[in-house]
């Protein structure tokens, strides 16, 4: 993202304010439940004590290093693939200028989607477009052929990027700009507790503040296709689309393109700190970077383990399920402690039922060790 997730900066363990979508950092900021750094104990009632039947988790062993197959370290990967450019990025943009060649792509699409066929023959994709004469039809075809089309002795099929921009173009990623009205949501704000909480969309972005504190708990892109296809539970899609993105950001996935992404501990950006209270100015987030697209997304730290497997299990053995929890207000049971900032290190904790699990988390915003305890 340059994504901003939840109050007050990126996503939050409470929301913080999200950064601006598109070119810019996706922040969501943080809940107000965070403590401060250099210090083993919460700043703020973090419940967090240790009892004599703990249970703990620790970082696995490494794995085996022996030499496998063909001399290499027994369950590494197999060697990079191969990668070739087959078009300049302008020649590849300026194939897809017409509209002949927009209709074949369409008609490919519907045959795969709606026939079942991943193939089309050159009479197939004539009789489904628009041209004249077959030799100007062909000149088109033609030129989609290398970045969006392979030519087969069965016929025609799409390459990789074909699809992809040929169901881009279908569900209006380039072409459609939605908006919607104010919404109420029904999750008081997690830093005044007010029950003013509001959801607006321009221009396919979605914001959500509060109207009592003024306060913006996050902003982020959403789909235009997500706002017409789930325009009587916006909310509740929005809060599912960027907690399964943020989930792939955590295990190092980029969601735009796949590539692999770094993750660090960081202060939050100039934007989120002037927005958060007091008690939180020693407040870190997490910070994720690709390393190929250079999409960017900051979050607290409770949103980036808030799909981790421990968390989820936690939330079952107490017969509530974490995803009920959205990301712009994950709930007072939330608090962040940092523990040390050279090497950075943050406690993330929730209670439930008396009963606590604690995650450690390192400078990489990965999570090393987890433990539960009972809260006192």
């Amino acid at each position: 993202m340059t994504d901003a997730a939840s109050s007050t900066g990126a996503e939050d363990a409470g929301p913080e304010p999200a950064a601006s979508p598109g070119d810019e950092r996706e922040d969501i900021s943080p809940e107000p439940a965070t403590s401060s750094a250099d210090e083993l104990e919460d700043a703020g009632p973090e419940p967090v004590t240790s009892s004599a039947d703990e249970r703990e988790t620790t970082p696995s062993e490494p794995a085996d290093a022996s030499p496998g197959p063909g001399g290499a370290p027994a369950g590494s990967p197999d060697p990079s693939p191969e990668s070739a450019v087959v078009a300049e990025p302008s020649d590849a943009f300026q194939a897809l200028g017409h509209e002949v060649r927009m209709e074949i792509l369409e008609a490919m699409l519907e045959r795969v989607d709606g026939e079942g066929q991943d193939r089309a023959s050159f009479s197939e994709l004539f009789e489904a477009s628009s041209p004249e004469t077959s030799a100007g039809f062909a000149y088109h075809l033609d030129e989609l052929v290398g970045p969006y089309l392979r030519k087969t002795d069965d016929g025609y099929a799409f390459t990789y990027a074909g699809e992809k921009i040929a169901r881009a173009v279908a569900a209006g990623a380039y072409t459609r700009r939605a908006s919607s009205p104010s919404i109420g949501i029904d999750d008081p704000c997690p830093f005044c507790g007010a029950d003013g909480l509001r959801a607006a969309a321009a221009d396919n972005v979605v914001s959500i503040g509060c109207g009592d504190c003024e306060r913006t708990l996050l902003r982020m892109g959403f789909p235009p296709t997500g706002f017409e296809a789930h325009s009587d539970r916006l909310p509740e899609a929005f809060d599912r689309h960027h907690r399964h993105r943020i989930s792939l950001l955590r295990d190092g996935v980029c969601p735009e393109c796949a590539g692999a992404v770094d993750g660090r501990l960081d202060d939050p950006t100039a934007a989120v700190a002037d927005d958060l209270p007091e008690e939180l100015d020693d407040h870190v987030q997490a910070a994720f970077d690709c390393r190929e697209c250079g999409y960017d997304l900051w979050c607290p730290v409770t949103l980036a383990v808030l799909e981790h497997p421990d968390v989820v299990a936690f939330y079952r053995d107490h017969d509530r399920e974490v995803r009920d929890r959205p990301i712009w207000n994950v709930g007072r049971e939330w608090t962040e402690t940092v523990l040390t900032r050279e090497p950075a290190a943050v406690r993330v904790a929730v209670e439930l039922d008396a009963e606590i699990l604690e995650l450690y988390v390192d400078g990489a915003a990965s999570v090393v060790g987890s433990r539960r305890v009972d809260a006192e």
